[in-house]
């Protein structure tokens, strides 16, 4: 499928000829067009290549652009950034979102989001964790992170999100995970679901997986996860824990398709009265996986603020790395078969952005 590209503003014509010697056909729009491109039903270009010398770099930094091209323009820089910005998309298409929901307090979601996150990370994928609790939440107290902005700062700047905006209010700890923190002080506004589309949307387009952890008791949360692969509720194997998954896991299921949700089962004893059958039957959903209990292993690693999967080669650590190859595997199956469906074309995406200055 041909690569489309649109150039706009270009007075002289330099940048469509610099574009054709790449070996490439754009077509030549006015800059009122833009306004068109805007409408859900038009037809996007791969690439959109504009002439802003007149505003500067600052300001088309800020307007979201993937590249800036200085003068004098040539055949190789034009052709490279295009080049970029085709395998930019190519790497973020797919990106795939694990929520985490607690049945009941007390269970280990926190512990279990954060070191499935972390064995995600080590294993050289791009991944973000997103603390949703809108308060006091715990993921950069078991991350060892000191974070200087949250969520907060993220879902009051939707409208400027980009990469590197992004970058600076999240944190990058020891494993390579990025995370975005929860506030350290109540909201004195409620939160926007729209806001928190945006902010998951653009999540799955710039990172490969995205873990969330989510506090069971927030609508605006829990409703706004239509972006999400899979929702896993955690629970273990006492009867008010399997109560409350019953429950969380009635509601996940009503408000998406049953099968984005699964449980999963912390502190698993075989031995326990309530065994893995007797949790399928009352929440009737699957238990997608079981974790043992290491109590000690658990403790210590949220005392030393380090993931027990980086310092542990106990059952439980191995527990989580063989769950997030799961998840990896299973996600690369998925994005081989869309591959196969929409071919290059679902590599290039959506609108970018390509200024000259």
């Amino acid at each position: 499928m041909a690569v489309h590209i649109t150039v706009i503003g270009s007075s002289d014509g330099k940048l469509e000829e610099l574009v054709r010697a790449c070996g490439l056909r754009p077509s030549v729009a006015s800059a009122v067009d833009l306004l068109a491109l805007t409408h859900p039903a038009a037809a996007q270009p791969d690439v959109l290549i504009m002439d802003i010398r007149a505003h500067g770099q600052v300001h088309a930094m800020r307007a979201g652009v993937n590249e800036c091209v200085a003068e004098p323009l040539n055949v190789d820089a034009i052709g490279g950034a295009i080049s970029r910005i085709i395998a930019q998309r190519a790497r973020h298409v797919g990106g795939q979102v694990f929520a985490f929901v607690g049945a009941k307090g007390g269970v280990g979601t926190t512990t279990l989001a954060v070191n499935v996150a972390t064995a995600l990370a080590q294993q050289h994928h791009s991944t973000l964790f997103i603390d949703m609790h809108p308060s006091y939440g715990d993921a950069a107290v078991q991350l060892g992170a000191e974070p200087r902005f949250s969520l907060t700062d993220a879902l009051d700047n939707t409208h400027r999100l980009d990469l590197a905006f992004f970058t600076g209010l999240t944190a990058q700890t020891r494993a390579g995970l990025t995370l975005l923190a929860s506030p350290d002080n109540t909201p004195t506004v409620p939160i926007d679901p729209h806001r928190i589309r945006l902010l998951l949307d653009f999540a799955v387009r710039n990172y490969r997986y995205t873990v969330l952890d989510l506090p069971r008791s927030n609508p605006a949360m829990l409703d706004t996860l239509e972006a999400a692969e899979s929702i896993f509720v955690v629970t273990n194997q006492e009867l008010a824990s399997v109560r409350g998954a019953c429950r969380v896991a009635d509601a996940m299921s009503r408000r998406y398709s049953p099968d984005k949700v699964s449980l999963v089962v912390s502190r698993f004893d075989k031995g326990a009265e309530i065994g893995m059958e007797d949790i399928e039957g009352v929440v009737h959903a699957p238990v997608r996986f079981t974790f043992p209990s290491d109590y000690r292993v658990a403790v210590q690693a949220l005392n030393e603020g380090k993931p027990f999967v980086l310092t542990d080669r106990g059952k439980l650590a191995g527990a989580v790395a063989q769950f997030a190859r799961q998840l990896t595997g299973e996600a690369a199956q998925a994005g081989t078969a869309l591959s196969r469906v929409r071919a290059f074309g679902a590599r290039l995406g959506a609108l970018r952005w390509l200024a000259t200055s």
